[in-house]
């Protein structure tokens, strides 16, 4: 990473699929750690695989370990968190994740500092004068029974401020979810978010279960949220993914959602405030 990011301003590296590095003052979280390389396989459970098409901008070995603070984890799955990283990260980084995560995480994979959030817990890290307050937001990876099949996901609220005690940035990770009626409560309760990160891709299981985003729910999230910007992610690294980028981009201009649209590749960093996004 660059040096401290300007007060109230956070600085996310895309790493690729959902995995991003985020600097906020002194803090750094990671989300969603997947270094798979090009053509290793992700397990989405049950004998499902994924091959993964891309390369991730960063080897976990090229972290900044000493400076990690926590990974927001939404799931667990291979493709949000695979082998590579598991062998990679510090078995004492905190993880702030879903009740089944952070028991799979402590008890399988000895992560001794995994702390699983039912929806609208909270927990606060801290690292000097900087803190986040991280929220599990509702979330649903697959529709109707089917879920039943999927491991429980979260969506996270990030809301990032200082020694003032004040939030000054808040970002939203939709985590793979579908757009259904929970997420309804996610803008009453916080109607203002500065940065959306929007897990997409259409993601699509046999039998054609579309189990994340494709771009016309992408679209609806944003109708629904209104956040000041939106980050997309998640939507061209595995082979189950059927919803290019591209396909959101046009449908969120058509709704008139253009100004809202940040474009970061896999190795680029978007630095977010409350008023400016670069």
């Amino acid at each position: 990473m660059t040096g401290t990011p300007a007060e109230g301003t956070a600085e996310i590296l895309f790493i690729g699929n959902a995995t991003l590095l985020i600097r906020y003052g002194e803090l750094t979280l990671l989300t969603d750690p997947n270094f798979l390389h090009r053509g290793q396989f992700a397990h989405l459970g049950y004998g499902l695989v994924s091959r993964r098409r891309t390369e991730p901008a960063l080897d976990v070995t090229e972290l900044p370990h000493e400076d990690l603070d926590a990974v927001v984890l939404s799931h667990l799955h291979g493709d949000h968190f695979d082998r590579v990283a598991r062998r990679g990260l510090d078995r004492g980084l905190p993880f702030v994740t879903t009740p089944h995560a952070g028991r799979m995480l402590k008890g399988l994979y000895g992560f001794r500092h995994a702390t699983g959030l039912h929806t609208w817990q909270s927990r606060t890290v801290r690292h000097g004068d900087s803190f986040v307050r991280i929220t599990s937001l509702p979330g649903r990876h697959g529709p109707g029974p089917a879920r039943m099949l999927l491991p429980p996901v979260m969506g996270s609220l990030l809301q990032f401020g200082d020694r003032s005690g004040e939030t000054r940035l808040v970002v939203y990770l939709s985590g793979d979810t579908l757009i259904y009626d929970g997420l309804r409560e996610i803008p009453r309760r916080y109607p203002d978010i500065h940065l959306a990160v929007l897990h997409l891709g259409g993601t699509t299981l046999p039998g054609g279960l579309l189990v994340t985003m494709d771009a016309g729910q992408g679209a609806d999230l944003l109708d629904l949220v209104r956040p000041r910007r939106a980050l997309p992610v998640h939507y061209d690294d595995y082979t189950v993914f059927t919803s290019p980028l591209d396909d959101f981009l046009a449908e969120a201009r058509r709704r008139g959602h253009g100004a809202r649209l940040l474009r970061c590749a896999p190795g680029e960093r978007v630095t977010v405030g409350v008023h400016a996004a670069h």
